[in-house]
């Protein structure tokens, strides 16, 4: 079954939305949140700018992001309690090269914005979809992914198609996610059932409280690949989309450090071996030059 479901993601399908991580890269040693056992303090912005500028983080030693602590492979606390996933890959090398030390702060999809607008974070790094609504409240960088929606359901129920939904069934979503917002919008008969983590939404997938699971599909595909008996019968649903950085709204300096290092690092071809330090375990090697963006393109 799981050699089908590859075969049946295509190139075409799965260019829109693979690429998101498995690192096995490590948190810097001034990089970890209270979820990975630390007692760093985040720099908060002053409550004047509502941000950080590019000068002010220098000049702290410490740059703020947030990033995932339980949605492998994309961001996760390792056994070693670690930070680890390929958005972790790519802060680190922001780090490195803006020349500070990294606090990571645990988030969910549902407080992402939250975080940027209080200040709380300095860069979102959490498998952020672009979209017009959300670039309303904050400030996209250049993309370095791409994705689209999918939905993961198990083989011996396997849903392919939206219309195969009952009255009386559920989908399982993450709040605040694009496929809280799709559902909602597309299809608004179908009832949903919310919930804030990924650990929450994948423990009651596995328990069945749903008969399926929307998400994105770098996510769910990953999911039926590192787990038995699941199978995604919808592998691109929606738009396709793209994943970026991003910054509080009006935070110009930090947006355009960001912009350039992203072209910067694509030069050298830095997602590609940041998805095979990463992915190649989980995705393979075919969809590679499909999948991985570099320098924003």
């Amino acid at each position: 079954m799981k050699n089908n479901l590859v075969k049946k993601l295509t190139a075409a399908t799965l260019a829109t939305g693979l690429l998101a991580a498995s690192l096995t890269g490590c948190g810097s040693s001034a990089a970890t949140s209270e979820v990975a056992g630390t007692e760093e303090k985040t720099v908060e912005a002053s409550s004047n700018a509502g941000y950080r500028t590019l000068d002010e983080i220098k000049e702290s030693g410490t740059i703020n992001i947030g990033v995932f602590s339980d949605k492998s492979p994309f961001g996760y606390v390792d056994e070693n309690g670690e930070y680890a996933g390929y958005d972790v890959y790519f802060a680190e090398r922001i780090g490195k090269d803006l020349g500070v030390d990294i606090n990571y702060v645990s988030t969910e999809a549902a407080n992402r914005i939250e975080y940027l607008q209080t200040g709380k974070v300095d860069i979102i790094l959490a498998n952020f979809t672009v979209t017009e609504e959300r670039a309303q409240e904050v400030d996209f960088a250049l993309p370095y992914m791409n994705v689209a929606l999918g939905v993961v359901s198990p083989e011996s129920a396997v849903v392919e198609s939206l219309d195969d939904i009952g009255a009386d069934d559920e989908i399982i979503v993450i709040s605040g996610t694009t496929a809280e917002t799709y559902l909602t919008k597309n299809y608004p008969d179908i009832k949903l059932q919310k919930y804030d983590a990924y650990a929450e939404a994948k423990t009651a997938f596995e328990n069945g409280n749903g008969v399926a699971w929307a998400n994105d599909n770098t996510e769910v595909i990953a999911f039926s690949l590192e787990n038995e008996g699941y199978t995604v019968g919808i592998p691109s649903l929606g738009d396709q989309d793209t994943i970026a950085p991003a910054v509080t709204k009006g935070n110009e300096t930090l947006l355009k450090w960001l912009n350039d290092e992203i072209e910067t690092i694509g030069a050298e071809n830095f997602f590609h071996a940041d998805y095979e330090a990463t992915l190649l375990d989980t995705y393979g090697a075919e969809y590679e030059d499909t999948l991985v963006l570099e320098g924003g393109k």
